[in-house]
């Protein structure tokens, strides 16, 4: 099974010159956790909510700070043809609850997350899952 059969798609990249007041805003009306940060119609980090509480506001940074300020820059993605458990065990072995999705020419077309990984029934997808949850 490829990762295209899974995935979310439709992922809204925000600026890097965003505030985190307005990331937060955007992540309350489409009810995730994070945005992918877009410059130049390329993917160069992700901003979390919990980026937003831990780099901004617990170091004392103002609600106009912007997303730059506290995005995470290490993306972790994969391709939309790559095997779901190839990209379920990259999860596992970065600790990380989503993997963006490109295309080969290396625009965002999706999101993994380790819910869309909880509705595969392939063995190597699961482990990776129970791995991944036990971690957070």
């Amino acid at each position: 099974m490829q990762v295209r059969e899974i995935m979310t798609g439709n992922v809204e990249c925000v600026p890097p010159d965003l505030s985190i007041q307005h990331a937060a805003r955007k992540m309350k009306v489409l009810d995730v956790g994070f945005l992918p940060i877009c410059e130049n119609d390329r993917l160069i980090g992700t901003v979390t909510d919990r980026d937003i509480v831990i780099r901004g506001v617990s170091e004392g940074h103002d609600y106009q700070t912007t997303a730059r300020s506290v995005m995470t820059k290490e993306v972790h993605f994969c391709f939309e043809d790559d095997d779901v458990e190839e990209c379920a065990n990259q999860m596992k072995e970065n600790g990380v609850k989503r993997v963006l999705v490109l295309n080969h020419d290396k625009r965002l077309v999706g999101v993994v997350s380790i819910g869309d990984l909880s509705k595969v029934n392939e063995s190597g997808a699961g482990d990776a899952l129970k791995d991944i949850s036990e971690a957070a």
